[in-house]
């Protein structure tokens, strides 16, 4: 005789929502990617109602709309300040105000499909659950102007909800569309992409496909030095096989999005962000009054409480339920984005007051560690915004910086021959507290180099450990891939025979 023994199991599962991805998706917009969420937004659901925005400083504004009149008479009130103390600001909101009057848009091919609707075209009868609509939307949303997806899995398993089998199957469906390679990572995914398909569909041998695969993943950087020796010695073949299949490679697309219309192509940038430098202290403000002001449509609100088709109601209902999340959404990325910001100015406040201020080492971690919330929240925060003062017009994330040498404990008494020695600007709670950035470690490299003897110049060792005696801790790796961006030779290239 058998017995049934049953047994109960609780276990915690984090499940994903299209409200998550929404609020996701609208955070990491831009000021004018959100002006165009909204009014496709409005195009598909009739409770909402943008033609009250021209009315929403006026006094006779319906009550939801007061706080956002307040907000925006206060930034225009700064504006104007800013407008009349600095030059560079004063051109740029004069043309900022001119609505574009002056530019014909009427040459931009309307009909010319993007890499994102491309691919989602092709994908349409693969995505058998909202979810998968959903993850995939916004897995294609993120490619960036090359077609790569460059985030981290941490950060899409974070901001989808995903494990890491669950995250890849959909990056396996995205690369599985065309253009070949569009989805990787990286140019050696994206290259490896193209090899398989090709083995795939008989264009290649699997020989070839092998070889190939070898070459991409192991000397990429040799061949964009044309060291075909070196590599035909260590892949154990001849410097002809080399050459033929690099004249395979060259006939693959390293940038799947080439083709395409870029949709970072027709921006235009508008700073979420602006920093007014008043006499005392910073205010950071946000780009409110750009972004359409939402309400529930009046009509449409009568007409849901009026009809009496039950059926009618429901439907009334759940667009409006709609239209308070799109406004909560909206409001709370104006909230993350202000904090955000503000502990960025905070921390970079040296490079905001002095002209000639550095920027110190910072990271997301850092900012979202003083703020308490998810470093995949700061890093949608600040992705494509911009930041306007008095200096310019930078991107957010220009602001966050490596700590790429860490300071050795400075002596009380440092010795030096004279002040000409101190190859760094830098105060010394700066160089203690912050660590050095990589833009002080070029300024010490030039320095080193110019003072070298051109018989005798440094080795990339030897500058290393000059660093290290300037109490700057850099590895000669490091300090070789800085003198390389300086467009700076080796010591062979520099020595100047006498």
């Amino acid at each position: 005789m058998y017995t049934l023994d049953y047994q109960q199991f609780q276990a915690q599962k984090t499940v994903i929502s299209q409200k998550m991805i929404q609020s996701a998706e609208i955070l990491q917009m831009d000021l004018q990617e959100l002006q165009a969420y909204i009014q496709n937004q409005a195009l598909e659901n009739p409770m909402i109602d943008l033609d009250r925005t021209e009315h929403a400083l006026s006094a006779s504004a319906p009550d939801r709309s007061g706080h956002d009149s307040i907000q925006d008479i206060e930034f225009r009130r700064k504006l104007e300040w800013l407008n009349q103390s600095d030059e560079q600001n004063r051109i740029y909101y004069a043309n900022e105000c001119e609505e574009n009057e002056n530019k014909d848009f009427r040459n931009v091919a309307e009909s010319e499909n993007s890499l994102e609707e491309y691919v989602l075209s092709q994908l349409v009868t693969d995505l058998k659950t909202p979810k998968d609509e959903a993850c995939i939307n916004f897995l294609v949303y993120n490619l960036d102007s090359r077609g790569y997806l460059t985030d981290s899995e941490e950060e899409l398993q974070s901001a989808l909800g995903l494990s890491a089998d669950e995250l890849h199957n959909y990056k396996k469906l995205l690369q599985s569309a065309d253009p070949a390679g569009a989805g990787a990572s990286s140019l050696k995914e994206c290259l490896q992409i193209q090899i398989r398909r090709r083995c795939k569909n008989g264009a290649l041998s699997r020989a070839d496909a092998d070889l190939l695969t070898d070459l991409t993943e192991h000397w990429i950087e040799e061949i964009g030095k044309n060291h075909l020796n070196q590599i035909a010695k260590h892949m154990q073949i001849s410097p002809a096989e080399v050459q033929r299949l690099c004249a395979i490679l060259q006939t693959l697309n390293p940038i799947p999005a080439n083709s395409f219309s870029s949709r970072e192509k027709l921006k235009y940038i508008k700073p979420d962000v602006t920093v007014v430098h008043f006499s005392d202290y910073l205010e950071v403000l946000i780009g409110t009054e750009q972004t359409p002001h939402i309400f529930p449509s009046k009509y449409y609100l009568n007409l849901m409480k009026q009809d009496e088709s039950e059926q009618v109601r429901e439907y009334l209902e759940k667009k409006y339920q709609q239209v308070e999340w799109l406004q909560r959404c909206v409001q709370e990325r104006a909230e993350t984005l202000k904090l955000v910001s503000k502990e960025i100015v905070r921390a970079q406040e040296t490079f905001f007051l002095k002209a000639d201020g550095h920027r110190v080492p910072l990271n997301l971690q850092d900012v979202a560690t003083r703020l308490g919330i998810h470093e995949s929240t700061v890093s949608r925060a600040v992705k494509g915004k911009f930041l306007q003062c008095t200096k310019g017009v930078y991107p957010l994330n220009y602001f966050f910086t490596r700590q790429v040498g860490k300071p050795l404990e400075k002596p009380e008494k440092a010795e030096r021959k004279s002040d000409q020695d101190k190859p760094l600007p830098l105060n010394s709670e700066e160089t203690e507290s912050s660590g050095i950035t990589s833009e002080q470690i070029k300024s010490a490299i030039l320095n080193l180099i110019d003072q070298e003897n051109p018989a005798k110049p440094l080795s990339d060792q030897k500058l290393s450990n000059a660093l290290n005696s300037l109490h700057i801790t850099v590895a000669r790796r490091t300090g070789a891939k800085y003198r390389q961006e300086l467009g700076i030779p080796d010591a062979s290239g520099r020595k100047q025979n006498r």
